[in-house]
């Protein structure tokens, strides 16, 4: 099998299960110059999350690759020796960043797709493809309101960053190559630490504004007490693809939500259950157009420039919490129930995340596994 993103928080949980509970052997393909400089970049990931000396590492081939460039920066014949070797290609790798500027998310998210989907053909004409799975994200739901099913995409959507826009083009690249190419779909929910121990290397979403609130900084917040915030830990999100994808493809474009769903929380229980455990305060909730129109411009104007910026920052999760979109996500739940794949509420974990963010200095520090 192929896979990307390995060097990222998800890939690597993916990485470790297929090695782990399977016999494949797996070709990474790591953005690097060279082959070498690909694998001591694959091993140091594996060493920070506690995988060094996992399962089955001599199964691992890390491939020098850039997904941005066409046939993925590699030569016709290592792209020819992928094509005939692999049966399987799951495509983690993306940006994240909800501050790029489009042309930039675009040309990770939706060229990068592009360029793999090419292999997949290859790898088809080469002698047969099982599956093509892509970790998308459920936020390809952009502004929609009220349900959106696994079977939906263009509903007419609006998008609140370069990152939502550019994952929906590449959901879209990868179910309109469907009649081709075996396809699956994996639509995350915000993806946070680990259940059991809070353990993560990605301190983004929603670490931005619990960074601030426990450092004192995010006295008022924008949001809506009500509205749902869909939370689900990587070890769920890792454990659910792993599932699905060494299963059978059973539909055309299959997609599955793998989310908090009926079990996501809501804004103002999240900032009531920080606050507990830090104890301090909870911060205010302001509706969103008092803090557009009246707040946002007064503390940009008094503040000092780093606050400014810190700020600008925090902003970009705002929108986050003012949501009014519930996944639905029966398909992923009735396929993972049986195999005893299941989402927990984030109330009940949400100490230990944030006691292991603290811990790690919000990421300054090197995060390593327990």
């Amino acid at each position: 099998m192929l896979l990307t993103g390995a060097t990222g928080f998800v890939g690597a949980e993916l990485l470790a299960r297929y090695l782990k509970r399977t016999d494949r052997h797996v070709y990474a393909l790591v953005r690097a110059p060279t082959d070498a400089d690909a694998a001591t970049r694959l091993r140091s990931v594996l060493a920070d999350g506690g995988r060094a000396n996992g399962d089955g590492l001599h199964r691992v081939t890390a491939v020098a690759a850039d997904l941005e460039r066409d046939g993925l920066g590699l030569s016709s014949e290592r792209r020819a020796e992928l094509a005939r070797s692999v049966t399987d290609i799951v495509h983690s790798a993306a940006s994240v960043s909800f501050e790029l500027p489009l042309d930039d998310s675009r040309r990770i998210n939706v060229h990068g797709t592009r360029h793999l989907l090419d292999l997949a053909r290859e790898a088809q004409d080469a002698g047969g493809l099982d599956r093509f799975a892509h970790v998308s994200t459920a936020y390809v739901a952009g502004t929609h309101t009220g349900e959106f099913r696994e079977d939906q995409l263009d509903v007419g959507q609006d998008f609140r960053n370069s990152y939502e826009r550019s994952k929906f083009e590449a959901e879209r690249l990868v179910r309109d190559a469907a009649d081709a190419v075996p396809v699956q779909i994996f639509r995350p929910s915000i993806i946070v630490g680990e259940r059991s121990t809070g353990w993560t290397t990605s301190f983004n979403v929603l670490y931005t504004p619990l960074k601030a609130f426990a450092r004192g900084r995010l006295r008022l917040l924008p949001a809506r007490e009500s509205a749902p915030v869909d939370v689900v830990p990587v070890d769920y999100v890792a454990d659910a693809i792993f599932t699905l994808a060494t299963g059978r493809v059973e539909d055309h474009a299959e997609t599955f939500h793998l989310v908090a769903g009926s079990a996501a929380t809501t804004v103002g229980v999240l900032a009531e259950r920080a606050a507990r455990h830090l104890d301090r305060p909870p911060p205010r909730l302001v509706p969103p157009r008092l803090y557009r129109r009246v707040l946002h411009p007064l503390l940009v104007r008094i503040g000092p420039a780093h606050r400014r910026r810190a700020l600008r920052r925090i902003e970009t999760f705002f929108p986050y919490f003012t949501m009014r979109v519930r996944f639905d996500d029966r398909r992923a739940r009735t396929r993972l129930s049986s195999a005893g794949v299941r989402v927990t509420p984030v109330e009940r974990y949400l100490p230990r995340l944030i006691d292991f963010a603290r811990a790690a200095d919000w990421g300054r520090r090197r995060p390593r596994r327990r």
